[in-house]
């Protein structure tokens, strides 16, 4: 059994075309993802609510995202979260990432 801790299953839509480069041998992709819930407010009126997700896939999981997936695409991704930070300029900026072991495109062909 996979363990628990540090577990993240999203499903949402690409909000742009995945970005691919090469580290030696190693393929990265990254893209974010939408993820998309709604709600009643104290008023009684819907509201949409949207959240991004910065997603990073390695190795052989990347060429198939560079293949077949678009700025749209539905996708589920499972896999953990990243924290990190670096230096822009002498300001700390922080960052956290979905480091993605396993993926499912839903949605049918487009």
């Amino acid at each position: 059994m996979k363990s628990l801790k540090n577990n993240v299953h999203l499903i949402g839509n690409l909000g742009k075309d995945p970005e691919v480069k090469m580290f030696g041998e190693r393929k990265k992709a990254t893209f974010t993802l939408a993820t998309n819930d709604s709600y009643k407010n104290s008023k009684g009126e819907k509201v949409e609510d949207t959240q991004w997700h910065n997603i990073v896939i390695w190795g052989s999981l990347a060429s198939v995202v560079e293949k077949y997936l678009r700025k749209g695409s539905e996708v589920c991704v499972q896999g953990k979260l990243i924290h990190r930070s670096y230096d822009v300029s002498g300001e700390k900026k922080y960052i956290t990432e979905i480091s993605v072991d396993d993926l499912l495109m839903l949605g049918g062909k487009s």
